[in-house]
């Protein structure tokens, strides 16, 4: 018998094993729950495990904040193997001999921090005249991709042991970590791919906080919806504001009330109505000393909030 899906919201943290993808995640994740809405925040590859975002119903209208965000990743590499996709998934196209040391990789590794630019590689997910480009480099073709900008804010080791590096790195978002890797192993002259990728944090979510699939199979269902997060988790980096009722239902009837305001800058906001109740985003601008004005960007719908 076929069950009633239900228009559940919140956030689900998921520990995502190896071998599954983010889609086929999101969907064991729904029927866990029993929902009817649900996607995830940023894909994961299938050999990559770790922290997954899912949302649910009304929380997926903030979900650019999570892509957005910059991502935290613990890496593995084999030093001395190049792959064809960069990751164990590909074939291994060349060997070379592996002579490094801690200090060599500590420089490297310092040399590849800061802004940048990085070419995506052809086993990705993005997407040429509406084909993705690792189905073109399946058939062996290879086209141009443009380069786009990067952060990598932090790139340290945690353990060299043979021709195995392991590092931690947080990046923004766009940043394909394989290609860091890659990176990693020509600058150190044996060239590299990942044999194993976590990724550990997702803006202000840590690893630590998430969940499998298996453990939340086991659970019975009040205790699944218990490990749901409320949607302005996903913009918890964004300032606070604190509205009036009557402020708070001009703003979901799509006035854009003047309120009195000296406490910070224009820019986003999370808005709260009375008793803390979450309204959504609102783009707030300051118009004097003591004045402002709120313009609805997205807003939970009135029966969610």
């Amino acid at each position: 018998m076929t069950r009633t899906r239900r228009a559940l919201t919140g956030v689900l943290l998921l520990d995502k094993h190896a071998d599954l993808s983010s889609g086929t995640a999101v969907g064991w994740s729904k029927r866990l729950l029993n929902a009817e809405k649900a996607g995830h925040t940023g894909t994961l590859d299938p050999f990559a495990t770790g922290l997954l975002p899912i949302c649910f119903g009304e929380a997926a209208k903030f979900s650019r904040f999570m892509l957005d965000a910059e991502k935290g990743y613990r890496a593995t590499l084999r030093l001395g193997q190049k792959s064809s996709t960069g990751d164990t998934e590909g074939e291994i196209m060349q060997t070379r001999a592996v002579d490094v040391d801690p200090a060599r990789v500590q420089c490297v590794l310092r040399s590849l921090l800061g802004a940048q630019q990085q070419i995506p590689p052809m086993h990705s997910a993005l997407k040429r005249d509406g084909v993705p480009l690792y189905k073109l480099a399946r058939q062996g073709l290879e086209v141009d991709r443009e380069p786009r900008s990067i952060h990598v804010h932090e790139l340290n080791v945690v353990e060299l042991t043979g021709n195995e590096l392991i590092i931690d790195t947080r990046v923004s978002k766009g940043t394909y970590v394989r290609v860091l890797g890659e990176d990693i192993g020509e600058l150190l002259g044996c060239g590299a791919h990942l044999t194993a990728l976590r990724r550990t944090s997702s803006g202000g979510f840590d690893i630590r906080q998430a969940i499998t699939l298996e453990v939340l199979e086991a659970l019975p269902m009040e205790d699944r919806e218990g490990l749901l997060l409320a949607p302005d988790s996903l913009a918890s980096a964004l300032p606070r504001i604190e509205l009036s009722a009557f402020d708070a239902k001009a703003l979901q009837n799509g006035q854009n009330p003047q309120i009195e305001f000296s406490a910070g800058a224009s820019g986003e906001y999370r808005a709260y109505g009375e008793n803390g109740l979450f309204l959504g985003i609102a783009d707030l601008v300051v118009t004097g000393e003591t004045r402002a004005s709120l313009t609805a960007s997205r807003l939970m719908s009135p029966a969610q909030s």
